[in-house]
């Protein structure tokens, strides 16, 4: 197959989410021997800051504008087996109209980022797609899953919701026999609606726990923030530092944006990244999370500040190791680039005859 995608970003995982989830999926649909190809908009703040070097596996090709994605790639889409637009591409809605004129094969929208989306658009906020242009794909592919796939489709005429969560490269993620430096690690760019979380499930157990290394590690965090001594700060932490980074805790943090707490079934990155590699996580709860890791078994879940202290004071180290070597197997099981680049090929033979009868 020939599978174009024009996303955010691929080249740099600065202040985003996307671009380890795009490199691991293209990775491994590049290795089944499809011809893949990412197309991404020059933007400044990713081109200072890229961290991806030379993929083999696919392609990456850059555009500086509308016209010269629609001038030098119009044939790359109209012979696509499948074309993917993610969300937050620039200009994504006129993007989205000039695919629906261009392709003749599957078009898909990748939503990373499926609670913001639906919660703009009940806004009135169409920044990079709109309720109008929804029903035009052949399949909306969620990053949330479970009920939100019903929504989807029920309330703002998606044709066919499909699940497609992040998910992680075993050939980076992968448990390593470190020294348990920090009793609990944190790894988030800043933002608002999480710091709240971060207050009482970080920064409030560290000032308990005095005796007790804490870190976190992420940009954008505001100078005015009072971190108390215990708690090691990291900026911008590169892809390729992250096992280590996750291999020195005794527990990782994983804490939830409000938006993605409000609609459920929506896990981030985070968590499929630290638990492929063993690190046992303490999370917030939201709906949809014990579908997808066993709580007590598979993840500790915290309600509470005094819920998370006593986690830390009162988990031995074998049942760290238990709850953090079932949380990897799960993993593996079921959420690697392997799995979600098989599900998308699948999600696609649903439709392909479908698209066929269109093109005729």
């Amino acid at each position: 197959m020939k599978i174009i995608f024009i996303g955010l970003t691929v080249s740099s995982s600065w202040g985003n989410g996307h671009a380890t989830t795009y490199r691991g999926l293209l990775k491994e649909l590049g290795s089944m021997g499809h011809e893949v190809c990412f197309l991404e908009h020059n933007k400044p703040w990713y081109s200072n800051n890229r961290d991806l070097g030379s993929p083999k596996e696919y392609a990456l090709e850059f555009y500086q504008n509308l016209e010269e994605l629609k001038m030098k790639f119009r044939s790359f889409v109209q012979t696509a087996h499948l074309v993917i637009v993610g969300s937050y591409v620039p200009q994504g809605m006129e993007v989205i109209q000039w695919v629906f004129e261009t392709a003749n094969g599957v078009t898909a929208f990748y939503d990373i980022d499926t609670p913001v989306t639906l919660d703009k658009l009940d806004r009135g906020e169409e920044e990079y797609i709109s309720k109008r242009l929804i029903p035009g794909f052949d399949l909306y592919l969620s990053f949330s899953g479970g009920e939100v796939l019903q929504l989807l489709e029920k309330k703002y005429g998606a044709k066919r919701a499909r699940a497609l969560y992040c998910s992680v490269d075993p050939e980076i993620y992968y448990p390593m026999d470190l020294g348990k430096e920090y009793a609990l690690g944190y790894l988030g760019t800043y933002s608002d609606d999480r710091q709240p979380t971060i207050r009482s499930f970080f920064i409030q157990p560290a000032q308990f726990l005095k005796k007790e290394k804490f870190v976190i590690a992420g940009s954008g965090y505001p100078d005015d923030i009072q971190w108390p001594e215990n708690i090691e700060r990291i900026g911008h932490l590169p892809p390729d530092l992250h096992r280590e980074f996750y291999n020195r805790q005794k527990f990782t943090l994983n804490v939830t944006r409000q938006t993605m707490v409000k609609l459920g079934f929506s896990p981030n990155v985070r968590l499929f990244e630290a638990a492929a590699c063993g690190v046992p996580i303490i999370s917030d709860y939201w709906k949809g999370l014990t579908d997808l890791f066993e709580e007590g078994n598979e993840i500790f879940i915290s309600r509470s500040v005094k819920d998370l202290v006593s986690i830390l004071e009162n988990t031995s180290k074998k049942e760290r190791q238990k709850v953090g070597e079932a949380a990897q197997k799960k993993i593996m099981n079921n959420h690697t680039a392997t799995h979600r680049a098989l599900e998308l090929i699948t999600y696609y033979q649903e439709v392909e005859h479908l698209v066929k009868r269109k093109a005729s």
